[in-house]
């Protein structure tokens, strides 16, 4: 396994815990940003892409935080990174109220730079398509 790959995610999300979202130096030019799953799967390409998309997603918070809960590498290319977001949504100005849910971001890596970031609302979804567990099997 690669620890380097492992540092790069902690970075990542070092500076997502912060709620700095606007790094890219850890992306591919041509990334991929991907909703695997939740209110608006949905997926973009390149850093204006990737930009727009975590934009728009951000947008519709009000609060929004994210923790990283656990590390595991999957092999050589891919982290996995089990986290709790948190926030209150909003739409038409109207806050829907608090809400936290656990979820799952897959990150694929090479040559030290993300190629693909998956998003995964339902974390039992990312570790079945993993497959670590059986559908229903929880983490």
């Amino acid at each position: 396994m690669s620890s380097a790959n492992l540092d790069l995610v902690r970075s990542v999300f070092a500076a997502w815990e912060r709620g700095d979202f606007s790094s890219v130096e850890w992306a591919h030019p041509d990334i991929e940003l991907v909703f695997a799953d939740g209110p608006d799967p949905s997926n973009w390409t390149g850093l204006a892409g990737m930009s727009d998309g975590f934009g728009d997603f951000l947008s519709a918070w009000e609060d929004f935080h994210v923790q990283a809960e656990e590390y595991r590498e999957i092999d050589e290319d891919r982290v996995l990174v089990l986290v709790q977001f948190s926030g209150r949504a909003k739409t038409s100005g109207v806050a829907l109220g608090n809400m936290e849910t656990t979820n799952a971001v897959l990150f694929h890596i090479h040559d030290g730079e993300v190629r693909r970031v998956l998003l995964y609302w339902d974390r039992e979804r990312a570790l079945v398509d993993l497959g670590l567990v059986q559908q229903g099997d929880g983490p």
